[in-house]
């Protein structure tokens, strides 16, 4: 029922996987800061920053790897996802659709 892999085949599918995989895991989401929780924004006084910044109609506002990240509309009304670094509110990555 089962197929019986060699040895060499299992040590090439490996490393194949593994290299497919990972940059796949690494695009997730960009690194925002190294600092601590502890040095954060609060999500609310993160939640003002954004609104001051034009961001507007958000739908989604999660924290995302070391980021805040929101799914909403900018300024302009485009919708956007955009990434902040939770120690000073810097946009660190925008998608706009």
């Amino acid at each position: 029922m089962f197929t019986q892999f060699k040895p060499s085949t299992i040590a090439f599918i490996v490393p194949l996987a593994a290299t497919i995989l990972l940059p796949v895991a690494a695009y997730a989401s960009p690194q925002c800061t190294k600092e601590p929780k502890s040095a954060w924004l609060s999500e609310a006084a993160m939640k003002e920053k954004i609104a001051t910044m034009g961001y507007h109609d958000i739908k989604v506002f999660k924290t995302s790897g070391s980021c805040y990240e929101i799914y909403g509309r900018d300024a302009q009304g485009h919708k956007t996802e955009v990434y902040f670094n939770p120690v000073d509110g810097s946009v660190v990555e925008s998608n706009v659709d």
